[in-house]
């Protein structure tokens, strides 16, 4: 039984468990959870200052404040959505130190940024930011789901992310890539609902044009 549940993978671990481990010293379990969160934490720390390297120092420093910081945890949210406002305010001050960092307000678009088509997405519920079904592109219908999934489809998308304004690729990332829900996001960005709702659909919409060119290629 104990063989079974050390095998289990990080993320199946309830957040208390996880916790006593790290608190407990366990070599073991803090790895896995650098491996498992490491590459997508690099990604979000390089959109705040813009530079790999940097990006990585930021990251291992988080790392040291996770782990001087657990004794505070206090469960008021997942313990990824805590590690993930950790490494934001070590990247918002990393940025900021070196004139890097540019706050997230609707108004730091670009002056060109066309309006969002809301009439693609689902606009509340639970299905918010999901395409609406007259409006996903009825020439994707007869392309076959390995396509849809293969590497070349998920570089056009990760491509569009990283063309996209700082603003837009740290909402779209957070919430579709690594998963958070617009409340996480909104906490962790200290973003307003209505900003994060308009950055996110924007990113999408970007995201959906440059997908309905290509498949208007093939």
């Amino acid at each position: 039984m104990d063989r079974e549940k050390d095998a289990a993978p990080i993320t199946a671990l309830p957040d208390r468990e996880l916790i006593s481990r790290l608190r407990a010293g366990d070599e073991t379990t803090f790895t896995q959870l650098v491996e498992h969160y490491n590459a997508s934490m690099v990604r979000i720390a390089a959109i705040y200052v813009n530079e790999f390297a940097i990006a990585e120092e930021v990251v291992q420093d988080t790392w040291i404040a996770i782990l001087k910081g657990l004794d505070r945890f206090e469960e008021r949210s997942s313990f990824k959505t805590w590690i993930f406002t950790i490494l934001s305010n070590r990247a918002k001050t990393r940025a900021t130190r070196e004139s890097r960092y540019v706050p997230l307000e609707l108004n730091d678009e670009p002056d060109d940024e066309q309006p969002v088509s809301h009439v693609h997405f689902i606009s509340s519920g639970p299905n918010e930011g999901v395409w609406t079904d007259d409006s996903i592109p009825r020439m994707w219908e007869s392309i076959p789901e390995s396509q849809l999934l293969g590497q070349e489809t998920r570089g056009i998308i990760f491509q569009t992310i990283e063309s996209l304004s700082a603003n837009q690729q740290q909402v779209i990332r957070m919430r579709d890539v690594e998963g958070f829900s617009a409340e996480e996001v909104c906490n962790m960005l200290q973003l307003s609902e209505s900003n994060q709702r308009v950055l996110l659909h924007r990113a999408r919409e970007r995201v959906r044009q440059a997908l309905d060119s290509y498949f208007a290629q093939e």
